[in-house]
């Protein structure tokens, strides 16, 4: 069977990308299984940037497919940010906890009606051989006055979805997998990978 990277150390964004894409016909590794190392310095200006740097570089050091993602969370009271910067946004190794407490208090004395803001994932699917293919989603809510919910990871606890009454954090995998942007993602992402599979007979 064809192995299929998973090229984040992240074990939130592992649970999730091995929940969405389990039933492919691939065999799902992760960096660790292949005794990988290295982190890839996401210096890219945009989501597409990075998530086409991780997985270029981790597909030819493992010469293996390689899915690599990078996500961020733009909020229009902040023009946007944080953006490509959302895990770097209080600093290199600030906790979720402490990402959240800054991203707030950038918030405070805003309204309700504009914390508006949208989660961001973009996907890339590189093969040894440097073709590249991104895939894309995206999901709308609110930044919520407190963290509520204690799922998920990030800013999960403060993205508040009007829909559904609840933030990403107060919903179960399954439900999050539907209507996160990097369930979009990934499900975009596993028709090219079926696509692959037919034209490349990989």
């Amino acid at each position: 069977m064809t192995k299929l990277l998973l090229a984040t150390s992240n074990q939130g964004k592992l649970c999730e990308l091995r929940s969405l894409l389990c039933d492919l016909p691939y065999g799902l590794v992760t960096l660790s299984e292949v005794g990988i190392d290295i982190k890839v310095d996401e210096i890219g200006s945009s989501l597409e940037e990075n998530a086409r740097l991780k997985a270029t570089i981790l597909a030819n050091k493992s010469q293996l497919l390689t899915l690599a993602d990078d996500s961020g969370l733009e909020v229009d009271a902040l023009g946007g940010q944080p953006g490509v910067l959302s895990a770097r946004y209080a600093g290199e190794n600030a906790s979720d906890s402490e990402r959240i407490n800054y991203l707030l208090s950038k918030l405070d004395g805003v309204s309700w009606e504009k914390r508006r803001a949208r989660f961001k994932c973009v996907i890339a699917v590189a093969m040894p051989n440097g073709q590249v293919e991104l895939c894309s989603g995206t999901c709308r809510g609110i930044i919520t006055l407190e963290p509520k919910g204690d799922n998920g990871f990030g800013y999960d606890p403060i993205f508040y979805l009007p829909e559904l009454g609840k933030t990403i954090a107060e919903l179960s995998l399954k439900m999050k997998n539907q209507i996160s942007c990097r369930g979009q993602a990934v499900r975009n992402a596993r028709k090219l990978l079926e696509r692959l599979k037919e034209r490349e007979g990989i």
